[in-house]
C-alpha cells in the first residue's frame, strides 16, 4: 500500500464509523461522560462505585445553535424519549467516553429511569453558546450536596468542537487538563488537506487492493440490520414499511421502491431510537445510512459480489466525504443532498458506469435536489431521504444514458469539481440567513 493509498483508508476510517443514535445529542452525552469521568478521576472520595446512578447531578450543557437545532425532536436511543435534556442526563447516568459515538451503548431501563428522574427534576440546562463553531457542545457537570464537606469542589467541564467526538478541552476544578486548538482547526481540514479529486476517488474505489477495503462491508452489516429494524417494528412515521408494503398497488416492486423503502427504513429505525447503531459518514448515522443503502439494495436485488460491493461503498462513502468537506459538519443543507450524490456515484459503477457518468450523476444530483433545507433532525428525516434515494437513482439512470446537466444550467460548471465547491458555497455561506430563520422558527413554536 502506497502512502497516498493509506492517507485515504485513513480518511475513510475517520469518517465512517459506527453512531448510536443521533450524533448531535449523542455528541452532548459524549461530553457530559467525559466531564463526570474527569471528576471521578479527581476526586474519588465523593466517587464510590456504583455512584453516578445515585448522583445529584447540576449538568449546564452550552451548545452551538446547530446542535440545538438537530437535537430538538429526536429520539434517544432505547429510551422512548427524545431532546437534548435526556442525552445530556443519560451521559451523566452511564455514558462511556470510551465508546467514543457508542457512547451510551450500556444502557440500562434503571439508566432511562435514573435520567428522567434528572430532567424532570431540572437537574439539566441546555442553552445556546455564544460561538463561531457550527459544532460545538460545553459540558460543566457539577455535584450537589457534596462540595461543603469535600477538599476540593466537584465539577468539571469537557468541550466538543467541529467534530461530533472531538473533544478539545477539558478543566478540573478550574484547571485546565488539556487543551488542543489545533484538533479544533484539524478537523474540518482533515479531507481537504488530502487534496482529493472525483477522478482520484474513482480510480482507488476501482485500484485498491480489495483486503485493504474489504472493511466497508461493515456498513451493509450495520446500516441493513437498522433498515430490517424498520421494516419489522413501527418507527417513527413508518416511511419504508409503508413504501414496501405498497409496492405493488403504489410504488412496483423495482429497484427504486426497494432502495426507497429500505434506506427510508434504516433512517426511521434511527430517529425514532432504536439501540441499533448506524454507519456513520462525516459524523452523521442518516448520511452515513443514505450513502450505502441504496447501493446495498442493488447488490441484493441484482446479486452483486462482496467485491463490488465493496469497491462501489468506497466510492460512495469518499464522494460523500468530498462533498462534505466543502459543507462543514452541519449547515442548512440537508445531509441527504450530499449523501445520495454518493449513492448516485456507487449505483453508476455497479451498472458499469465509468468516470464520464460518475460524474455526471454528480452533476445530475446538484442541479436537482439542492436547497433541500435541514430543519433539524427528527423522525420526517426518513421522508427526505426516501426524497434523495429517489433522485440519485434518477440521476445514475440518466448518467449512464449520457444525460448530463450543462453547465448553462444554474450552479453547474463543467467541471464537476467547481460544481461541488458552488454546492459548498450554497450550503456553507449563502444558507446562514436560511439557517438563523430555521431555528427561529423551531424555537418560537
Amino acid at each position: 500500500m502506497t502512502q497516498r493509498e493509506q492517507q485515504i483508508i485513513d480518511l475513510i476510517h475517520r469518517e465512517v464509523k459506527p453512531a448510536l443514535g443521533c450524533t448531535e445529542p449523542i455528541a452532548v452525552a459524549l461530553a457530559v461522560a467525559k466531564a463526570v469521568e474527569i471528576i471521578t478521576e479527581n476526586c474519588p472520595a465523593a466517587c464510590p462505585d456504583g455512584w453516578r446512578r445515585e448522583a445529584d447531578f447540576k449538568l449546564d450543557v452550552a451548545v452551538s445553535a446547530n446542535i440545538l437545532k438537530n437535537g430538538m425532536g429526536v429520539g434517544i436511543p432505547g429510551t422512548g424519549m427524545i431532546g437534548l435534556h435526556v442525552a445530556a442526563a443519560l451521559g451523566a447516568v452511564c455514558g462511556d467516553s470510551s465508546l467514543g459515538l457508542e457512547v451510551l451503548k450500556n444502557l440500562t431501563e434503571d439508566d432511562v429511569a435514573r435520567a428522567r428522574d434528572l430532567v424532570s427534576s431540572k437537574a439539566v440546562n441546555i442553552s445556546v453558546a455564544d460561538t463561531e463553531h457550527l459544532l460545538y457542545v460545553k459540558a460543566t457537570v457539577a455535584l450537589g450536596g457534596t462540595s461543603a464537606s469535600a477538599e476540593v469542589d466537584p465539577h468539571a467541564y469537557a468541550v466538543i468542537e467541529d467534530n461530533h467526538d472531538r473533544i478539545v478541552e477539558t478543566c478540573f476544578a478550574d484547571r485546565i487538563l488539556m487543551s488542543s486548538e489545533s484538533a479544533a482547526a484539524g478537523s474540518e481540514s482533515d479531507n481537504k488537506d488530502l487534496g482529493l479529486t472525483v477522478k482520484e476517488i474513482y480510480e482507488y474505489a476501482l485500484r485498491a487492493d480489495y483486503k485493504d477495503i474489504e472493511f466497508i462491508l461493515e456498513d451493509r452489516t450495520l446500516n441493513l440490520a437498522l433498515a430490517r429494524e424498520g421494516l419489522e417494528k413501527d418507527y417513527g412515521l413508518k416511511v419504508g414499511k409503508a413504501i414496501r408494503e405498497n409496492q405493488q398497488e403504489v410504488f412496483g416492486d423495482d429497484l427504486l421502491s426497494f432502495a426507497m423503502g429500505m434506506t427510508a427504513a434504516a433512517s426511521d429505525a434511527r430517529m425514532a431510537g432504536s439501540t441499533l447503531p448506524a454507519m456513520s459518514n462525516s459524523g452523521s448515522g442518516n448520511q452515513g445510512i443514505t450513502c450505502s443503502m441504496p447501493v446495498i439494495a442493488y447488490a441484493i436485488k441484482y446479486g452483486i459480489d462482496d467485491e463490488r460491493l465493496a469497491r462501489a461503498l468506497i466510492l460512495s462513502n469518499l464522494v460523500a466525504i468530498h462533498i462534505k468537506s466543502y459543507l462543514g459538519r452541519l449547515s442548512a443543507l440537508c445531509g441527504c443532498v450530499v449523501a445520495s450524490t454518493g449513492s448516485a456515484c456507487g449505483i453508476v459503477y455497479l451498472q458499469g458506469g465509468g468516470l464520464k457518468e460518475v460524474c455526471a450523476a454528480i452533476q445530475n444530483m446538484a442541479g436537482n435536489i439542492t436547497g433541500m433545507v435541514c430543519d433539524g433532525a427528527k423522525v420526517g428525516c426518513a421522508m427526505k431521504v426516501a426524497s434523495g434515494v429517489s433522485c440519485a437513482i434518477q440521476s445514475a439512470v440518466l448518467a449512464l444514458r449520457g444525460t448530463c446537466i450543462p453547465a448553462t444550467d444554474g450552479i453547474i460548471e463543467e467541471d464537476v469539481e467547481k460544481t461541488i465547491r458552488n454546492l459548498g458555497a450554497i450550503g456553507s455561506v449563502g444558507m446562514k440567513t436560511t439557517d438563523r430563520m430555521i431555528l427561529d422558527i423551531m424555537l418560537c413554536k
